[in-house]
C-alpha cells in the first residue's frame, strides 16, 4: 500500500440497544476491537448523552477508531482509522458488527495519504520486495 493509512467508515443496523446505550461497555469493545486488530492504545473517552447515546474514541498510536450510537434506531456510525501495515482495520469492524449484535454492516473504505512518486513511507517498516 502506497498509503499512509486506511480509513473505514462503518454502518451498524439492528444492534442491540442496551449495548449502544451502555458507555462502559462501548468502550471496553472498542478497546477490544483495537488490541485484537493490532494496535496500540494511547487513550480513550467516552461520553453518554441524554437520554441515551454514546460518542467516543480510542486514540491508538496508529490513528484512532471512533463510535456514536443511536439506541433509539439500533444504529452505530464506526471510524476506524490506522496507519502502517501492521494494523488491520477489517478485524475491528468485524469484531464490533459481533460485540454490538449488528444484523448488518455496510462500509467504505479509503486510503488515506496516497502519495505519488518514488521513496519510502518512513513510518512504514519497509514491505519484503518493495523497491524504493
Amino acid at each position: 500500500m502506497r498509503a499512509l493509512g486506511r480509513h473505514i467508515l462503518a454502518e451498524f443496523y439492528d444492534c442491540d440497544p442496551q449495548i449502544l446505550n451502555d458507555s462502559e461497555m462501548i468502550e471496553m469493545y472498542m478497546k477490544h476491537a483495537a488490541i485484537e486488530c493490532g494496535a496500540t492504545i494511547v487513550s480513550s473517552t467516552f461520553h453518554t448523552f441524554n437520554p441515551h447515546g454514546v460518542s467516543g474514541v480510542v486514540v491508538i498510536a496508529e490513528s484512532h477508531l471512533a463510535i456514536h450510537t443511536w439506541p433509539e434506531y439500533g444504529y452505530a456510525a464506526v471510524d476506524v482509522f490506522t496507519c502502517g501495515e501492521t494494523v488491520d482495520p477489517a478485524i475491528a469492524v468485524e469484531i464490533l458488527q459481533r460485540t454490538l449484535k449488528a444484523t448488518k454492516v455496510e462500509s467504505v473504505e479509503i486510503n488515506r495519504g496516497e502519495l505519488e512518486g518514488k521513496g519510502v513511507l518512513h513510518h512504514k517498516p519497509k514491505m519484503t520486495g518493495e523497491h524504493t
